[in-house]
């Protein structure tokens, strides 16, 4: 989808009508991660990120201690957009290109003020530097809605090592079709240096397949043509598969480390965003 200006304006005011309630006050836990910035320690709790721990705290008083941590008021984000003809699909309010496009322009609202930068890796392998503002965020948007791309999923998360970038936000859009055995590895190395955000596309189609006879499907990503009859035992076994691979890849998101986000082309996929984002700044609260 090349979407016109037109339309890139309506999501731009959809997102910030939506989402601007949510910004008031600290930067701190709009996002997963409370950013780089040293600050107090306290004693560890079971849940808490090891990589914080105080060692010097910890020894010094016998008692483990992580270190708290204050929001950098310049933050980076990198968002990695997979635009692969595995997103042209959708059999809802939208394409599942659609919603990876709506999730960038909203990551990049909540991200892109007070002097922060965004930047992306997408398509093939096309990269926009970071940059700050309202402008360059726009600039950014319009580039990821025009691109096409067949580059595979691990080397956009690749994309993201090189070069070595400053501790911040990296974001990964993508439905995860992939086989996690060749991305979950380069998201676990993301994880280990950025706080990364996995936001996984999903149409209901995917998940479970209509009672219509015979159905032909077109496999985007080879173009292949495949027909099925969608009997009742056919789809009771196709989403037993389907939920069997929708677990593999929610296992494989949290074994990396990685936060995780599931945005439906059925859904208000901005409240779900909305719901996430206030569960996390709730969940920090607990925590200080």
């Amino acid at each position: 989808m090349t979407a016109p200006h037109a339309i890139l304006n309506r999501l731009h005011l959809l997102v910030s009508r939506r989402l601007d309630g949510l910004l008031q006050g600290d930067y701190l836990g709009l996002l997963p991660g409370s950013g780089s910035e040293a600050g107090e320690s306290r004693e560890y709790v079971p849940g808490d990120d090891v990589r914080r721990m105080d060692w010097p705290v910890t020894a010094r008083t016998t008692v483990p201690h992580v270190r708290l941590t204050v929001a950098d008021r310049e933050l980076e984000t990198w968002l990695a957009v997979d635009l692969s003809p595995s997103l042209d699909f959708g059999t809802a309010r939208m394409l599942k290109r659609d919603l990876a496009l709506a999730a960038s322009a909203a990551i990049i609202h909540l991200t892109v003020r007070g002097g922060n930068r965004a930047g992306a890796v997408f398509g093939d392998l096309k990269v926009r530097p970071a940059r700050g503002g309202r402008l360059a965020a726009q600039a950014l948007l319009k580039a990821i809605s025009q691109e096409r791309g067949t580059a595979r999923l691990s080397g956009l998360i690749n994309a993201l090592h090189r070069p070595v970038r400053r501790r911040g936000l990296a974001v990964v859009i993508s439905d995860f079709l992939d086989p996690p055995e060749q991305w979950a590895w380069p998201l676990r190395r993301l994880a280990a240096r950025h706080d990364v955000l996995a936001i996984e596309i999903v149409d209901p189609r995917e998940l479970e397949l209509p009672d219509v006879g015979v159905l032909e499907l077109v496999d985007p990503e080879s173009g292949q043509t495949h027909g099925i009859r969608t009997s009742g035992r056919m789809r009771d076994a196709y989403a037993v598969e389907a939920t069997a691979q929708r677990a593999t890849i929610e296992r494989a998101i949290r074994d990396a480390g990685a936060h995780r986000i599931l945005l439906r082309t059925d859904s208000d996929w901005l409240l779900d965003l909305v719901r996430y984002v206030a569960a996390q700044r709730h969940r920090h609260r607990l925590r200080r």
